[in-house]
């Protein structure tokens, strides 16, 4: 019943206002249905309106902003698997082939928005007709700014995820109709455009309340998700601008810093932490309810019987972690793979884990915890498996994750009936942005990463981070940016795997070009062969240590990937948009 009022209302809200009569009985309103002139006149009916944006985003990657996972079995979106764009994972099935076709630089100009791509311009419309309506309310008016901060808060991270991935954008303020001319408008320049996102979110920063009384359940945006949700913003443009040009990226990186400040001085979120290293990084991504949790901002609530998902038996199907990714975690001495006495190398996986920040064996299956994690539902195999060996779970790269792997959460259940919860703002999140922005800025300090990384870094004991001792890591001598801007990275690209931020990072920081680096896995020799029988893959030698890996996309046409710096950092428009509308012009090499 309450779906059903929803639709009801958001579909009056299309309808044209009732043309108004002198007669005082053609005058009053039917009683038996919801209008346009009867709707907007308390709290409860704004919260109604808004309940019905937030319903926009469930199982919609058009906007991309709220999006956790697919509802019951589909299994191509999740923030899980947004890494797959990026050099984090390795998807292989074809079921996520436009992950790879992406991340090879081999996606091609779509007819119609692709996922995640130029879509979802019914939000913008749902959004600007509460703004027109809201202030008809016979409430307080910090009451109606409550809601008007709810919305332009989703209205302008809507439009800061489009500029990201397209540049200039159509900004419309208003609810359009069929023969409005700003359908046939040009694309607002990114610059004015983001001036507009970011007095958005400033608006929802202020005005939105600190708690909505919900008890930290998966409801309301409140004021501290705003912050982090400007942090975000402010810190990709920012960088955007200062790698790829663009006026002012300070006055950005400055807004980034501001708001994560804020938000870790007053807020009321803190990481979560029982004092047990070894599994408190991971502990909390692995349950299915986050109520309360003191370091989650935001989730989305899967429940049986209202919105499943079944993304636990999906985790195949990102291909595991490359051998980019678990190389990038330090030794326990702070310092990394290259440089470290204590790495004891990659001969067997067992190694890996040896002497390695303990995020790794947090985030990556060792082969003595399968039974631990109860993997594939506890068979009782050997793991790792690779693609091609008979049973179990399998992957391309030999390193299976297991940050958000949760057993418990398929036994017995239905296929497409789990309720693993997806996790859309965090705490940690935070912490990285400021440290980021302040080091851009060239404005960190030791304080600083006290404050940050080392928060991150003392939760699972690791070596703490001390910016007069930066390690000069040669795998990142060539990025152009000092050693300390690059351990920053690094932490993020840790902490934040799989959470859907990697290729949006290589995007921004104009790192493209280590997606042309080969996607490798496990260490590849004679004792792998007997170790992991009939595994179906294809091998390398690595440039750099002169042994052999696994190859995941050998032979596939994915194996050669591409990247043009003039063309790949931002995505095509629709041919068929084009079409529609010719004042849109195609974005440079896409022509």
């Amino acid at each position: 019943m309450k779906k059903l009022i929803l639709k009801i209302v958001v579909a009056t809200f299309c309808l044209a206002s009732v043309t108004s009569c002198n007669d005082d009985f053609l005058e009053r309103y039917p009683l038996d249905r919801i209008t346009n002139e009867t709707f907007w006149n308390t709290e409860n009916d704004l919260r109604v309106y808004n309940n019905s944006i937030y319903n926009l985003t469930l199982n919609d990657n058009a906007t991309s902003i709220l999006f956790g996972h697919s509802s019951g079995a589909d299994f191509g979106n999740s923030i899980w698997f947004i890494d797959g764009y990026s050099d984090n994972l390795a998807p292989k099935d074809p079921r996520h082939t436009f992950y790879m076709q992406t991340r090879a630089g081999r996606h091609v100009v779509p007819t119609n928005p692709q996922d995640h791509g130029y879509k979802g311009w019914n939000f913008v419309r749902a959004c600007n007709v509460g703004l027109e309506n809201y202030g008809k309310a016979q409430i307080a008016q910090n009451i109606k700014d409550r809601y008007i901060a709810e919305t332009r808060l989703l209205r302008g991270w809507f439009y800061a995820d489009k500029v990201s991935k397209f540049g200039d954008v159509p900004w419309v303020e208003k609810s359009l109709n069929t023969d409005s001319p700003e359908l046939f408008a040009a694309r607002t320049p990114r610059e004015e455009a983001m001036e507009k996102v970011l007095a958005d979110l400033d608006f929802a920063c202020t005005k939105l309340p600190d708690n909505w009384g919900d008890g930290g359940a998966p409801g309301r945006l409140n004021r501290w998700a705003a912050l982090l949700v400007k942090s975000r913003v402010c810190l990709f443009e920012g960088t955007w601008r200062k790698y790829h040009g663009g006026t002012n990226p300070n006055k950005w990186l400055e807004e980034a810093a501001k708001a994560s400040k804020e938000l870790i001085d007053k807020g009321p979120y803190r990481l979560y932490s029982t004092g047990n290293p070894d599994v408190d990084y991971n502990a909390y991504h692995r349950i299915l309810n986050l109520t309360g949790n003191p370091e989650v901002i935001y989730w989305r609530r899967y429940q049986l019987g209202v919105w499943t998902n079944h993304q636990q038996a999906y985790f195949s199907y990102t291909g595991g972690a490359s051998k980019s990714m678990v190389e990038d975690y330090l030794c326990t001495d702070g310092l990394p793979i290259s440089l470290s006495p204590l790495y004891k190398g990659d001969d067997k996986i067992e190694d890996v884990f040896e002497n390695r920040d303990p995020r790794l064996r947090q985030t990556i299956l060792h082969p003595q915890d399968a039974a631990k994690y109860k993997y594939h539902l506890a068979d009782g195999r050997s793991y790792p498996r690779i693609d091609g060996m008979e049973g179990g779970f399998t992957t391309s790269t030999g390193y299976h994750i297991i940050k958000h792997y949760n057993a418990d959460d398929m036994i017995g259940k239905a296929f497409g009936v789990a309720e693993s919860p997806a996790i859309i703002m965090r705490f940690a999140e935070a912490l990285l942005n400021y440290a980021e922005a302040q080091a851009e800025l060239g404005k960190i300090t030791q304080a600083d990463i006290d404050l940050t990384i080392n928060r991150l870094r003392d939760r699972v004991k690791m070596a703490r981070m001390d910016i007069n001792n930066i390690p000069v890591d040669p795998t990142y001598a060539n990025d152009g940016v000092s050693p300390l801007i690059a351990e920053i990275r690094r932490e993020r690209r840790i902490e934040l795997f799989l959470e859907g931020f990697r290729y949006n990072d290589l995007r921004r920081w104009k790192q493209g070009r280590k997606l042309l680096i080969p996607t490798l896995g496990l260490r590849w020799d004679a004792a792998a062969i007997a170790r992991y029988p009939k595994a179906n893959i294809r091998t390398r030698v690595d440039p750099v240590s002169k042994k052999t890996y696994i190859d995941v996309y050998a032979g596939t046409d994915w194996a050669v990937p591409i990247f043009e710096e003039s063309k790949h950092y931002l995505w095509p428009l629709p041919l068929n948009t084009l079409a529609a509308n010719p004042a849109l012009k195609q974005n440079p090499g896409w022509q």
